[in-house]
């Protein structure tokens, strides 16, 4: 069994009768590979949250978004990603570089389902996938230690009216997003590189 609880888990399930449950469920769900349903499920999604920690263990959220598609499923045990221009304080992928391990969660809105995903990461800026990915920093790869689809019914459901306008394509000029007009930040903008 590939067991996902610890003490803290434990603990509030003992105290709240859940034991046998959160064992059955980790029984059925909970899985080391990508199947085909996640696979298509994965790289339908224009967006997911991922969740990093950092060297004195403090954890952030962040969310990433892209064109459908933008997470690739490499195999069955790996995903990858491409890393864009952001605010320049890396903290997912700083976090990553020091604390390798990450949880990541995408959802669907407007069909509610959601899948959590497990596993270890790198960020690397000279990935042979780097160029397949309109002005990409660099890319992250997780290997995945366990990945489950989960409960959606707390999901609200949302509808998208559209897709950023500012998510790098080949061809196309995104707009300068507001923040990076702002006189206090423009002598320490970074040159594109």
């Amino acid at each position: 069994m590939n067991n996902i609880y610890y003490p803290g888990n434990r603990e509030l399930q003992d105290k709240f009768d859940s034991r046998k449950l959160a064992d059955r469920v980790n029984e059925i769900i909970v899985h080391q590979e990508i199947n085909d349903e996640e696979r298509a499920f994965i790289q339908s999604c224009d967006m997911f949250f991922i969740s990093t920690v950092d060297e004195m263990h403090r954890p952030t959220v962040s969310y990433k978004g892209g064109n459908p598609g933008f997470v690739r499923v490499i195999d069955n045990k790996t995903i990858a990603f491409p890393g864009y221009d952001g605010n320049g304080m890396f903290l997912t992928a700083g976090n990553i570089v020091t604390n390798n391990e990450v949880g990541l969660l995408f959802i669907d809105f407007e069909n509610p389902h959601r899948l959590r995903l497990h596993g270890t990461a790198n960020v690397d800026v000279n990935d042979s996938l780097i160029n397949e990915y309109a002005d990409a920093q660099y890319i992250v790869r997780i290997t995945i230690r366990n990945l489950f689809v989960n409960c959606p019914r707390y999901i609200h459901s949302y509808k998208k009216v559209k897709l950023s306008e500012y998510i790098p394509q080949s061809g196309y000029s995104a707009p300068v997003p507001e923040w990076k007009m702002i006189p206090a930040l423009q002598d320490v903008l970074p040159k594109k590189v």
